[in-house]
Order: C-alpha cells, then sequence, then structure tokens
C-alpha cells in the first residue's frame, strides 16, 4: 500500500506496512509506529442485496470494447418504453431517436453490427469474456484504420478472434471459426494474417500442448493417457518433430499413441473428427513419432498383456 512517508525516521527503513484496521503505518524494521490517522476507505454505506448496491452506487458499468460506444453513450429509450408514452411525447421520442441514428458516424454503425456478430460468434464457440474483448478492440482498430474497405464484416470478425485466441492461448482452429462464422477456412487465415500485420500484433506459434485436453476430453480418454500425450509432444519438440506441422495434428497424433500405449484404442478417424484434421494426416505424424522416439515398444508391451 502506497503512503506519503517514504522511510522510517527512526531506523531510516523503507520497509513499511499499512494497518488498514488500526489505521496505523508500522515500520516493519524497528516496529515503530510512523503514521497514526485512522482513515476510512471503504464506502460509508452499507448492502444487503444487489438492488440496493445498484441504487447507491455513483459510477456506471466499467468501459468496454464489446460495444460500439465502449458503454459510454447514452440511449434515447427502448421501443418498449416508448410505446408507453402518449401523444406528443411519444412522437417527440421517436424523432429523437431517429436523430440519434442519423447523426451517427459510418465507424459507430459498423461497430453495432459488427460487435453483435462478434458476440454471437464468441458465444458459439463458448469464449472467455477475456477474448471476446480483445477481438472486439482489435476489431475497432481494424475499423479505425480503414482495413474493412473491401472485405466483408464477418471474416474480420472471425479473424480478430482468432488473434484474440492465439494471444490469449485460447486453443480454436481456423476450421472453428469458419464453421463458427459461416466463412471460407483460408478467407478466415487470410484476413487473420492481413490484420495482425496491419496492426503490428505479434502472435508467438501455437503451443500444440494447449489442444491436448480439448481433444482428450471429446475422446473420452483418462487423466494418465493425456499427461502421457503432453510428454510425447515435449519430446517430440526436443527432436524438432513440431517445427513445420501444423498443431492439431501433432496433438491429435500424440493423443493417439498415448492410448495406444495405454490401452484405450481410438480409430484413426476418430482421433482425426475430433482434431478437425484427415487421417493421412494422423497417420504420418504418428509414423514420424514412432520412428524418432522409439515408442513402437511401449505399444507393443500394451499388446502383450493384453493377450
Amino acid at each position: 500500500m502506497m503512503t506519503y512517508v517514504k522511510k522510517c525516521p527512526e531506523c531510516s527503513g523503507i520497509n513499511l506496512f499499512h494497518n488498514k484496521d488500526r489505521g496505523e503505518v508500522i515500520c516493519k524494521d524497528c516496529g515503530l509506529v510512523v503514521e497514526d490517522k485512522m482513515v476510512d476507505f471503504d464506502q460509508e454505506w452499507r448492502e444487503f442485496d444487489s438492488e440496493e448496491s445498484e441504487k447507491r452506487r455513483r459510477t456506471g458499468a466499467p468501459m468496454t470494447y464489446t460495444q460500439y460506444d465502449q458503454g459510454l453513450g447514452t440511449e434515447v429509450g427502448q421501443k418498449a418504453d416508448l410505446y408507453r408514452l402518449e401523444g406528443k411525447d411519444k412522437n417527440k421520442f421517436f424523432r429523437l431517436r431517429k436523430w440519434q441514428y442519423r447523426i451517427s458516424t459510418a465507424i459507430e454503425r459498423n461497430l453495432k453490427l459488427a460487435l453483435a456478430e462478434l458476440k454471437r460468434v464468441s458465444s458459439y464457440l463458448k469464449l472467455p469474456k477475456s477474448v471476446e474483448e480483445e477481438a472486439a478492440r482489435i476489431y475497432t482498430l481494424a475499423v479505425q484504420r480503414g482495413l474493412v474497405r473491401g472485405r466483408s464484416m464477418e471474416s474480420v470478425v472471425a479473424g480478430s478472434l482468432y488473434a484474440a485466441c492465439r494471444r490469449h492461448d485460447v486453443p480454436r482452429t481456423l476450421d472453428e471459426l469458419s464453421e463458427a462464422s459461416g466463412i471460407e477456412k483460408k478467407e478466415v487465415g487470410r484476413t487473420y494474417r492481413f490484420v495482425t500485420r496491419e496492426l503490428g500484433i505479434n502472435i508467438l506459434p501455437s503451443n500444440p500442448a494447449d489442444y491436448i485436453a480439448r481433444f482428450a476430453s471429446s475422446l473420452k480418454l483418462s487423466a494418465e493417457t493425456q499427461s502421457q500425450a503432453i510428454e510425447i509432444l515435449e519430446s517430440a519438440q526436443k527432436e524438432e518433430l513440431t517445427s513445420g506441422r501444423g498443431p492439431t495434428g501433432i496433438a491429435a497424433a500424440s493423443l493417439y499413441v498415448s492410448a495406444l500405449i495405454h490401452g484405450e484404442k481410438r480409430t484413426q478417424r476418430e482421433v482425426a473428427d475430433v482434431a478437425g484434421v484427415t487421417e493421412v494426416t494422423i497417420r504420418n505424424r504418428y509414423k514420424e513419432l514412432l520412428d524418432r522416439l522409439g515408442l513402437e515398444k511401449d505399444i507393443k508391451k500394451t499388446k502383450k498383456k493384453k493377450e
């Protein structure tokens, strides 16, 4: 806790502690009470339920990029409220709403539509609020820089969401973004690369280990199989088997090998469907892991135990 006293006058120590309950600033080195001022940092009113709390608060909701005006603007009533009015009052407020829309800028109108689409896609993919907020910020910057011109709003929204997922290490594939937004995978990837390049957003390569938990849950594999798959991935990274390969493919192949070692056999088709890759990719990565890491012995041991 910051205080106005920088050091203790007795021992010149700077290790000061602010006791909020007693209202004292104490030197931890010599125990001197440097200041003795009862300052109450809490609110001066009590709350017993959420409604009473909302009435007494003096501040509004925090700023957020998920709203076109960052939550700072005001609306001239909702239609449901306006229909309760009569005569001249109703006409007056409808006229105010009309002019409020007319005086809004093109960027505001674009954001109003795009952020609604962003929330829909985010909800479909079950993304956390932090990712949604980051994606909204990226899209807002893209609109302000004029990067949306010549591109569909939906593709830029999908590209922004994918960039936010990568920045927050939330494992979502381009296939999932494509399915949720209705935009082709190639277009989502192209827009993502364009937006990140133009905005100067540095994104590290995706870590295959981030996908293990999701794939294992979908395939209903045990925790031991999941842990073994992560160990296989770490060994593969040391052998430089992951460089130049798609993270989802190598993660799925590691899970497939781990499942065979633990006797939880899953077909290559099942693993490929969950990871969103082809069976050929699983087969190729599987062969590479067996050849370079010598895992074929472990699989044979499991087969012998079963026999």
